[in-house]
């Protein structure tokens, strides 16, 4: 005899600096296209098992383990159709792609999601790689699509900066693309050792030095092919201080890549800012060297990630034993931990950097 959940615990955004878990009502099936998954593993990614399906689902069961992307797509809209998922112009209408909360996936114990037939992927039943598993909603497709974005080749040099889970990903991704040499930038000493659980990378912290300067110099005298922004709007510019200089790391990015060569920036920008340093960055925009990125014949591509593109391919590496991005875990938490586990990761404390909350207890074989 099932019985019905009526209650949930979810994650909840108090105000800035400020989360709590809450009890709420538990998500209820509203279109023929929903399904309701209970959620094994979260974070900015959502995995678990399938607990209801409604009427217009077809492709799966209760009971399948699944994996959902992080902007949710219908599957039906001319941008989908083309395999650019993470901007499709139904989902969200107004507005290109359906991310960021659009679909209440933060962190809760269960969550409906809409187009499920189109969305979910299905994993392998169990709990083995769950992990590992979990980063095909976001940030190991991010990471690859960063690496894509820059128009990366085998055998070329890269420097990915920032050292987050998206930088990480993008460096490791390259990493599994036969890359020749990787440079990852960052100053948190947690994130830079990190970056030596990749085989090859070189960690380069630019608290003491000058990042452009210390790549050129161990890459021989010479700039890179390809390079990543991962970091975004929220870049600090030296090592010294925590002033946001929104257009620091893209202005790298333009200094360190050889002529003719490509930059992929996945981190985020906003067309607006808040709390932009300036009028300007306030309202989206900055200065950057456009007069170098012409003169080098430089490429750039951006982006949210369309995780659709890649998060089977990546799945089956993951399965085949030729990928495990689970090396970036720093803490896997229950739900009642995750307001002083998001203090602790705002705050660089206590090596938080890549947490796991899974807001049903502890996984069981």
């Amino acid at each position: 005899m099932s019985t019905t959940i009526t209650t949930m615990k979810a994650v909840h955004y108090e105000k800035s600096f400020e989360v709590s878990v809450r009890e709420g009502p538990a998500p209820k099936i509203q279109h023929p296209d929903d399904t309701i998954i209970k959620v094994t593993t979260a974070g900015r990614e959502n995995m678990g098992i399938v607990d209801q399906v409604s009427s217009g689902v077809t492709l799966l069961r209760k009971g399948d383990r699944v994996v959902i992307p992080f902007n949710v797509a219908d599957g039906r809209c001319l941008n989908c159709e083309e395999g650019r998922t993470a901007f499709c112009n139904g989902v969200n209408p107004g507005f290109a792609g359906g991310a960021y909360g659009y679909v209440a996936m933060g962190p809760h114990n269960m969550f409906a999601f809409p187009y499920a037939d189109f969305n979910a992927l299905v994993l392998p039943a169990g709990t083995r790689h769950e992990s590992s598993f979990a980063f095909l909603a976001d940030i190991f497709p991010t990471g690859w699509h960063g690496v894509t974005l820059s128009n990366f080749s085998p055998g070329e040099s890269i420097a990915v900066f920032g050292a987050g889970p998206v930088g990480l990903m993008s460096a490791y991704s390259a990493r599994l693309r036969e890359a020749s040499r990787v440079y990852v930038v960052d100053k948190v000493p947690a994130r830079l050792e990190a970056a030596k659980k990749i085989p090859g990378a070189k960690p380069i912290d630019f608290s003491v030095g000058d990042a452009v300067d210390m790549i050129i110099k161990e890459n021989g005298g010479k700039m890179v092919d390809r390079s990543v922004d991962a970091v975004g709007y929220q870049a600090v510019g030296s090592g010294k201080g925590e002033e946001e200089e929104p257009n620091v790391v893209l202005e790298q990015c333009i200094m360190v890549t050889r002529p003719t060569g490509g930059i992929g920036v996945p981190g985020l920008y906003v067309p607006a800012d808040l709390g932009g340093p300036d009028e300007k960055a306030a309202n989206g925009m900055m200065m950057m060297s456009f007069g170098k990125l012409f003169e080098k014949g430089l490429t750039i591509g951006t982006g949210q990630c369309n995780v659709k593109k890649y998060n089977r391919y990546l799945r089956d590496m993951i399965i085949s034993g030729q990928a495990d991005p689970n090396f970036v875990v720093s803490h896997e938490i229950n739900i009642d931990d995750a307001p002083s586990a998001y203090q602790k990761f705002d705050q660089r404390i206590e090596d938080y950097a890549k947490v796991l909350i899974h807001p049903n207890g502890p996984l069981r074989s």
